[in-house]
């Protein structure tokens, strides 16, 4: 086999503007089918999306032999049902973020996983951004010296009140939507897992999710990280590494809508360096590193073990917005 066959489970719109057009652009893979619960909606969305096979439901999908993987952008409360049947069923899973509800969840899936041979990974395409892999690279080789402050901001301000970000039966809300790469980068750049955390959020009155919230992650070798994410507010997506001798800051880290895109790596000495990247396609980048592991037998840069890391991150700090006391990592 030289390319690695999809399905995608769900006609949800990330998939149609962003992930199935990328993946419809890599080298090793190929778009072969998508499901929906209603036919005539899978058979239109294929249509729209150049896709050459529908079906009408998503067991129908994971039944046909010829898909050798799945994309999941289900809502967050879906991933642990579909990413165990799609194991049960033979196929890989390339999975949304955040990749469950909780740690408990994520520890299911993997269980799953690992009983029918197949690799699951979660969808954080940021990280294969040459920008960001640029940044990780300048933090190991010393560039700004040791890490001390991750600074990290994702929000934006959500159009209609019946978006599913808002339901909290579907497990929405900011640090599940934005704040987890906020945090997911944070881990990155602290150099381990936090010790512990501490959150304050905002809970919406109707929606019963955090539409806002700061945190602040403590690492046990004195880095601490801050982050702010919401649904209320304008736009705003960057976030900052502060090193014993110097910093770097990055513009658009997250959502680079395939458009050229630069870091600045700034000294003491009042110096900065300007490193530019050319436009690429994050999603493609992902797709790509996922099916060469698939079809190379080849080890996933980022395991599921580090996504059920970030849960037990997550789940921590839902807890402390909820008590308003530091939450200790190693109690989940």
């Amino acid at each position: 086999m030289d390319k690695l066959r999809f399905g995608i489970l769900s006609t949800a719109r990330i998939g149609q503007r962003r992930v199935i057009p990328a993946m419809q652009q890599a080298r090793n893979l190929v778009v072969s089918a998508v499901a929906s619960r209603a036919d005539a909606r899978a058979r239109e969305f294929a249509a729209e999306s150049h896709i050459p096979k529908s079906y009408g439901s998503y067991e129908a999908l994971l039944a046909d032999s010829e898909i050798d993987a799945v994309y999941i952008p289900l809502p967050n409360s879906l991933h642990r049902e579909w990413t165990i049947k799609a194991a049960e069923a033979g196929k890989h899973v390339l999975c949304e973020k955040p990749l469950a509800s909780s740690a408990h969840e994520v520890d299911e899936m993997l269980a799953a996983c690992d009983a029918n041979h197949v690799l699951l990974m979660e969808a954080f395409m940021y990280r294969f951004h040459p920008q960001n892999e640029k940044v990780f690279a300048l933090i190991r080789d010393g560039a700004i010296g040791a890490a001390r402050m991750v600074r990290a901001i994702f929000s934006f301000s959500i159009a209609q009140e019946t978006n599913i970000r808002l339901n909290a039966s579907l497990a929405g809300g900011s640090l599940m939507d934005v704040g987890c790469y906020c945090v997911n980068v944070a881990r990155t750049l602290g150099g381990g897992e936090p010790t512990s955390v501490s959150a304050h959020a905002q809970f919406g009155a109707a929606s019963h999710v955090d539409e806002a919230m700061a945190g602040v992650l403590e690492f046990k070798d004195g880095v601490l990280a801050t982050f702010e994410c919401g649904f209320r507010v304008p736009y705003r997506a960057h976030y900052e590494v502060i090193g014993e001798r110097g910093r770097i800051a990055v513009a658009r880290p997250f959502i680079t809508d395939n458009k050229a895109t630069s870091i600045i790596l700034h000294r003491p000495d009042d110096t900065s360096e300007t490193f530019e990247f050319p436009a690429v396609d994050q999603y493609t980048l992902m797709s790509e590193h996922f099916a060469d592991c698939v079809l190379n037998n080849k080890p996933l840069r980022y395991p599921p073990s580090e996504a059920r890391a970030q849960m037990r991150v997550l789940d921590a700090l839902y807890q402390s917005a909820s008590t308003g006391k530091a939450t200790t990592i190693s109690d989940f």
